[in-house]
C-alpha cells in the first residue's frame, strides 16, 4: 500500500520472534506521543516496564494479537497495534468484550492509512470472538478521539490511567462488532 507519498508499506501479523521489534516501536511511538504531556523520569520508566520484551512476551504468550506497519523499502516497523483480554472496568463481565490494548504510529506515518488498515485488521480479529472492543485514549489525544469516533466508537466511560505519580484522564471507547 501507499500513502500518496510513494512511501510504501505493509501491515503483517506479529510473531513471537517480533517481540524485541514490538518493544522497539512500542516505546518510540509513546514517547513520541507523550514526550511533550508526560514527566521525562516517568515516561522513560513507564517504556522501559510496559514496553519491554517480557511485557510484550506476556501479551502474546496470554493469546493477545499483533500487528506491524512495516515500510517495505528495508521493513522498517514504524507502527503496531496489540489486541488482547480487556483491562478495562468498562468490560463485560461474561467476556464477550475484547480490547485494543495499543495501536500507533510514528507521526510522520499519520495520514499514511497505516492507522484504517491496522484498525481493520483488529476489528476481523476481534469479531471472531467478542461482541465488543473496548479501546482507552487519552483525553486530550483529540486527534486520536476524532479517529476512533469516524470509525464508529462511541465513549462508554472514563479511566485514570497512572504513569509515575500522575493520573491522566482517559476516554473508554466502545464498538459493538
Amino acid at each position: 500500500m501507499s500513502d500518496g507519498k510513494d512511501t510504501q508499506w505493509q501491515i503483517r501479523a506479529a510473531t513471537g520472534a517480533d517481540i524485541g521489534t514490538l518493544a522497539l516501536v512500542g516505546a518510540a511511538t509513546f514517547l513520541e506521543t507523550f514526550a511533550d504531556i508526560l514527566n521525562g523520569d516517568a515516561i522513560v520508566k513507564h517504556c522501559e516496564t510496559q514496553h519491554s520484551k517480557s511485557a510484550y512476551d506476556a501479551y502474546l504468550r496470554d493469546g493477545a494479537t499483533a500487528w506491524l506497519g512495516e515500510l517495505t523499502d528495508g521493513q522498517a516497523p514504524v507502527s503496531y497495534a496489540l489486541l488482547c483480554k480487556p483491562d478495562l472496568a468498562a468490560a463485560a463481565d461474561d467476556g464477550s468484550d475484547i480490547e485494543l490494548k495499543r495501536i500507533y504510529s510514528l507521526s510522520r506515518f499519520h495520514g499514511s492509512g497505516m492507522g484504517p488498515a491496522l484498525l481493520d485488521k483488529a476489528v476481523n480479529a476481534a469479531s471472531k470472538t467478542a461482541r465488543r472492543l473496548l479501546l482507552g485514549v487519552y483525553n486530550g489525544n483529540e486527534r486520536a478521539i476524532a479517529f476512533y469516533e469516524k470509525q464508529g466508537f462511541e465513549q462508554v466511560a472514563t479511566r485514570q490511567f497512572q504513569v509515575g505519580d500522575n493520573l491522566y484522564d482517559d476516554i473508554v471507547f466502545a464498538k459493538t462488532l
